[in-house]
Formats: C-alpha cells, structure tokens, sequence
C-alpha cells in the first residue's frame, strides 16, 4: 500500500513518546491585505491570529511574490456576516532579507506614486 511503511524501510528508529509533546502545524491560508507598509501589514482572516505568534506570509506585490515573517501584533473581531466572523490583525515584518525589503519597499513606493500623478 503507498505510503504505509514498515520497520525495514525506516531510514531512523522512531521512539514512541509516553508523556504530551505538542507542535504545530503550518499551512498557507488566504488572507486580505487591507494596508501595507514597509514595516508591516494589516491583514483580513477568517480565523484569528494569536498575539506575538510568528507567520511566515506569501505577499503577490504586483508582478513578484515574496515570503516574509511577520509578528502579530494586535487582532480583532472587524465584521460578523451570515454566521463568519472576519477579524482584523497587525502584523509587523520581522527581520526581512534586504531582497525582500526592497521589493516590499519598491511595491508601496509604486502605489503611492501611482496615487500622486494627476
């Protein structure tokens, strides 16, 4: 059967754990960018964010894409509608490579100036 593996096939012993060891899993879910900066974004959810936790977030900036880790910094409930709670969170860059913080900054600069011409 794929996927099921036996003993022989382990490249490593498993141990099994008899006490509680938790973790987390990531995964990429939508979001709604509602403002940016160059130090970081106001986001719309369907689920909220917890205070202080770390996201790694895919940004589409136009025509390039980028992966930057962003700090929650404060979310609340912004909408309920037909049942679905939308929250608001805030969410601040941390530590972005100079590649990306400049393609964050080359974005922003972009919509300001495009907001200036006449």
């Amino acid at each position: 059967m794929a996927g099921v593996e036996d003993d022989e096939s382990r490249d490593a012993e498993r141990i099994e754990i008899l006490g509680d060891l938790q973790g987390e899993v990531m995964t990429f879910q939508p979001m709604a960018i509602k403002e940016i900066s160059r130090r970081g974004a106001q986001v719309e959810t369907a689920f909220p964010l917890h205070l202080d936790s770390l996201h790694d977030l895919r940004l589409t900036l136009g025509e390039r894409s980028v992966i930057v880790k962003g700090r929650v910094v404060h979310c609340s409930i912004s909408d309920v509608e037909e049942g679905a709670v939308l929250y608001r969170s805030g969410l601040e860059f941390t530590e972005p490579s100079e590649r990306v913080a400049a393609v964050i900054g080359d974005f922003v600069d972009a919509i300001r100036d495009g907001r200036r011409a006449p």
